[in-house]
């Protein structure tokens, strides 16, 4: 029987010959392993063909049997695999998990022997505390993430819980804890690496671990907790974000080696992954990237036609750095960008168009291709190699092994390469001093320089004696030098100056947000456009400096699909966790900052004049539906007293929210209702409206989501937090006031459980439509019109373009009495459509003149338009000089005297 790969590997031809010759019964090699090259290598078969090397036998006290049992077992695997691979039966897929399963399998094997012996010798290692621990093996870059190739080194790290001492063997000998952990990585490393006349397991490099070579060889979690926090570099970030635990000793039990790993994660996480937006990381990875091509170069200088598949340009290590670059930068708000293996990551960014996706696929499709040539080439001698020769003879061999022909082969590999440089060598391209194209977004003309106001020089020589630029980093205090210079040569105006200055000062301890401004011209632009703008937006900006990152994007000015992304961020919301538990902190930073994205992207494009008034207001208040219902499920799921799926339960929007006319900074309106019968239901419900409550008005280091207010609940504040739908309607039909019906022609079912929703709409309906003697109503909404104006008392000479006479509130009141008093009559004024639609409505069937409606429909736009303009200027009072809006002010005066007015003098 002949196989494909005696054509094309020695190391093949060598392992079945020994195999052969150890053998009792040689014949049966050969149809033993063409059987296992007949099925997909997966872990139950390396875990069968283990059991088989064994025949049951335990390894745990005999280190010498393990140590051969566990190389002719890599010596299966390998053979497998090549066979497999060179004759097309294999995906790379297939190759690196079974690569991977193999170490996992051989390290947890060698661990186990080690801990046995040790605690033969000196009884079980113990914390400080007395409690038995573990030593755990991290295994790094691609031995943790399932990538490993065939000739790897495997990237070990050692780690223990804390230190102590051991329990006392059978002499009754004790060593310390770190003694015992030393000893145990030392034998575990012999026994995958010590070469013996059945070759080696594993090549262990043990040189990542903190200080390299000059550090010890174990470290526990609060040594390494420290290291990352004081000597921590940025290429040690990108090595440890692949870190994932493989095996153990296997002495302490399961529970505590989970509880260790978990610790683990809660100090490796923090350390790769930053809570913000970390555009530093690309000057770090340039600097790593600068070095690791100048060794290639140097490696390479006798065959100039030679490739590095791996470290060379357009390699592997590109592709890899790619996709973890972004991983770095963007980690920290996206668990989902949290994965281990390159190829997923990839299909990540794609999803999210963080990277394009035609990109994305290119390098996918260049991995592929460059890890099968990376294996091939190491399949020949079993050799830790990544070296393409330029022979023609050595490709055409390489091509072979690939089934292909050496001038597609030739190629593919230059295509590839090229592809992947091409797109690495743009990410990492150095800073350009910062000057925007000349299609990019000026600042406003507003006359004279700012560079010309005494002001914002002393505001530049405050923030550079300040104790933040200080103490901040050189190239950060340089940056920020090069980032004033510039605003000072474009049409910054004065006011734009010193917010600019307030920014940078606010930011100078977050290098990587100085770093996106130094980095992208266009977004130092926009972010001049937008502190120009307006005070309110540029103290947003200054209060989520996250948001800076939605500048980057090409899509900046297009109207986002807010299901889509409510769909994304329940995704990201969810991969948030600590081990198996939810990171609570997290998803609510991701919760508050998605949110935050978006108003500010909505912003910039009003800024640009994208969208009305109205539309503003519709899409705020669809995205405070969709955060209320994600906001719903999250907690409902993480409450302890939840005993079914998904809550009967419905947030209801009054006020702002439910007239659909939220502004940027609006609170909530909110009441909480439930329909369930369970006895458990009022305590869980109650639950969850307070912890609802606290998830978007808590203040995290994100900020917050929303103020809410609940007094418009039934009996206000001295009512329950949340209600059954029966006690809502029994209230609104028995004991509502007549102000709390109007609140009602403003409410919605905003988030949660549909049929519940249609429920209330049912209620609302029937509330609104009882029917009413027009007199009496009219002198109940008068006199609470009234108690209002009294409560917001206007002393200046401006109008008050809410609260005085002929403003806002006089318009929602005539809407509101017009659907309370003929609703019965009219059931289109039932629905929940706004003032101007209802204005509409309510002149279409005679209720109201219908040019005088239109007026003051214009009138109500006209004044949302002038608040939404003073609110961006962080004005206290939305008033105006009463000048410009005497006519509609004059013509809701009209409107009111021929409705609530005329009802109150008609006789009843």
């Amino acid at each position: 029987m002949h196989f494909a790969s005696e054509e094309h590997s020695g190391y093949f031809r060598r392992s079945l010959a020994a195999l052969e010759a150890r053998s009792a019964e040689p014949e049966q090699v050969r149809s033993r392993l063409a059987q296992l090259t007949a099925s997909p290598l997966d872990a139950a078969a390396i875990d069968a063909l283990f059991a088989w090397q064994t025949n049951g036998r335990p390894l745990e006290p005999d280190g010498e049997h393990a140590a051969s049992v566990l190389r002719r077992l890599r010596q299966w695997v390998m053979l497998v695999l090549i066979e497999r691979d060179i004759t097309g039966r294999a995906e790379l897929d297939e190759v690196c998990q079974a690569m991977t399963h193999l170490a996992r399998r051989a390290t947890g094997c060698a661990m186990s022997v080690a801990g046995f012996e040790l605690v033969a010798d000196f009884g079980h290692a113990l914390d400080g505390e007395g409690q038995p621990q573990d030593l755990l093996a991290a295994a790094m870059g691609k031995g943790g993430a399932d990538e490993l190739n065939v000739s790897s080194d495997l990237d070990l790290v050692f780690v223990f819980r804390d230190e102590g001492q051991s329990s006392g063997g059978a002499s009754g000998r004790t060593i310390a804890a770190s003694e015992w952990m030393h000893r145990a990585a030392r034998r575990t490393i012999e026994l995958l690496s010590e070469i013996t006349a059945d070759g080696f397991v594993f090549r262990v490099d043990t040189r990542l671990r903190p200080n390299g070579d000059s550090g010890p060889l174990v470290a526990s979690l609060s040594m390494l907790e420290q290291y990352f926090y004081s000597q921590g570099r940025e290429w040690e970030r990108f090595a440890w974000l692949k870190s994932n635990i493989i095996a153990n000793t296997g002495r302490a039990g399961d529970s505590a080696c989970k509880d260790d790993t978990h610790s683990l994660e809660r100090i490796v996480t923090p350390f790769v992954f930053r809570r913000y937006l970390d555009y530093d990381a690309f000057a770090s990875l340039r600097d790593l990237h600068r070095l690791i091509r100048s060794e290639v170069a140097r490696r390479s200088a006798r065959d100039l036609e030679a490739r590095d598949v791996k470290l060379g340009r357009g390699g592997i290590r590109e592709i890899e750095f790619t996709a973890q670059l972004f991983q770095i930068v963007r980690g920290g708000r996206d668990p989902g960008l949290r994965d281990r293996r390159t190829l997923v990551t990839l299909a990540a960014l794609a999803r999210r168009s963080v990277l394009d996706p035609h990109e994305c696929e290119t390098l996918a499709q260049a991995y592929r291709l460059l890890r099968r040539t990376e294996h091939a080439l190491q399949y020949r001698e079993d050799e830790q190699t990544h070296r393409l020769s330029g022979s023609a003879d050595d490709r055409a061999r390489i091509a072979a092994m690939l089934g292909m022909t050496p001038e597609d082969f030739n190629r593919d590999i230059a295509k590839a390469t090229e592809a992947v440089a091409t797109i690495f060598e743009r990410l990492l391209a150095p800073d350009q001093p910062n000057r925007g194209s000349p299609d990019d977004a000026e600042p406003a003309d507003t006359g004279e320089a700012a560079v010309e106001d005494p002001d914002v020089t002393r505001r530049i020589g405050l923030l550079r004696e300040g104790s933040r630029y200080a103490a901040a980093r050189p190239d950060t205090r340089a940056a920020i030098d090069r980032l004033l210079a510039e605003a000072s040569t474009r049409r910054t105006s004065s006011a734009g100056m010193i917010r600019l200055i307030e920014l940078l000062e606010s930011i100078c301890r977050r290098p990587a947000y100085v770093a996106l401004l130094a980095r992208y011209p266009l977004v130092f632009a926009r972010v001049l456009r937008v502190l120009d703008w307006a005070k309110w937006p540029a103290d947003y900006l200054m209060r989520h400096p996250v948001v800076l990152d939605e500048l980057l994007d090409g899509q900046l000015l297009e109207s986002t699909d807010l299901a889509d992304w409510a769909r994304q961020l329940r995704e990201r919301v969810l991969a948030a966790r600590i081990g198996e538990a939810p990171d609570v902190e997290l998803q609510m930073d991701l919760v508050r900052e998605a949110h935050h994205a978006q108003v500010f992207r909505l912003m910039v494009q009003d800024l640009e004049g994208r969208h009305t008034t109205e539309r503003i207001s519709d899409f705020l208040s669809e995205l405070a539906d969709r955060v209320l219902g994600l906001v719903i499920e999250i907690v409902w799921s993480q409450l302890r007293q939840r005993y079914c799926d998904p809550p009967r339960f419905a947030a209801i929007a009054y006020g702002r929210l439910g007239g659909k006319e939220l502004g940027y900074a609006s609170d909530l309106d909110l009441v909480f209702l439930f329909e369930d019968d369970d006895e458990r239901a009022t305590e869980a419900y109650s639950l969850l409206g307070q912890r609802i409550c606290g998830w978007l008005s808590t203040r995290t280091a994100a900020g917050l989501l929303f103020e809410t207010d609940l007094r418009l609940r039934p009996n206000g504040q001295a009512g329950l937090l949340v209600s059954t739908v029966e006690a809502f309607e029994r209230y609104q039909r028995e004991s509502a006031w007549v102000w709390e019906h109007q609140a009602l022609s403003r409410a919605r079912f905003a988030a949660g459980d549909q049929a519940l929703g249609l429920r209330f709409e049912a209620i609302r309906r029937a509330v609104l439509a009882s029917p009413r003697q027009p007199g009496e109503l009219a002198r109940e909404v008068v006199a609470m019109r009234k108690k209002m104006h009294d409560g917001h008392p206007n002393r200046s000479e401006l109008f008050d373009l809410k609260h005085d006479q002929g403003g806002m509130v006089d318009i929602e009141f005539i809407v509101q009495f017009l659907v309370l008093a003929h609703a019965a009559q009219h059931p289109q004024l039932l629905d929940n459509a706004g003032n101007i639609a209802l204005l509409g409505r309510a002149s279409e069937v005679g209720l109201i003149d219908r040019a005088l409606a239109a007026d003051v429909a214009n009138a109500y736009r006209r004044y949302r338009q002038l608040q939404h303009k003073m609110r961006l200027d962080d004005s206290q009072y939305a008033r105006v000089d009463r000048q410009v809006v005497a006519e509609p002010a004059r013509a809701v005066c009209e409107l009111w005297g021929q409705t609530l007015e005329r009802a109150v003098k008609a006789p009843d």
